[in-house]
């Protein structure tokens, strides 16, 4: 696939396949006219590289996950560092619940003024 199909059918820039490239997140063949090449797993590929840089996953340790993806096998540190990753969003998961039920409050006070919301008293 050439760069901006992938591209249209994983919803983002050139730009970013681009990114993705310089951080050794994503790889392209190059054609003898230069063109970049990429395989057809390259749309899913992006968008989980676009799921974990959305949860808060620095490229550094994006670049580490990725093989376990591909190989199913990571050392016990990177494993240790996946749980803790996974902690981080559980709490932020938590933080952005709270967020929402205050939301609902002020929503539910906004159209009722006479309502009892519990988050906001």
């Amino acid at each position: 696939m050439r760069i901006g199909e992938v591209a249209d059918q994983a919803g983002v820039s050139v730009r970013a396949l681009r990114y993705y490239e310089q951080q050794d997140l994503l790889q392209a063949c190059r054609s003898p006219g230069g063109h970049r090449h990429y395989p057809d797993t390259a749309v899913s590929r992006v968008r989980l590289i676009q799921q974990l840089y959305a949860a808060g996953l620095p490229s550094r340790v994006v670049r580490d996950v990725l093989p376990c993806v591909d190989s199913g096998e990571a050392s016990p540190k990177l494993l240790d560092q996946m749980e803790a990753e996974r902690v981080r969003i559980d709490e932020r998961i938590t933080d952005l619940l709270a967020v929402r039920d205050r939301l609902d409050d002020v929503i539910t006070l906004t159209r009722d003024p006479d309502a009892d919301c519990p988050h906001l008293r």
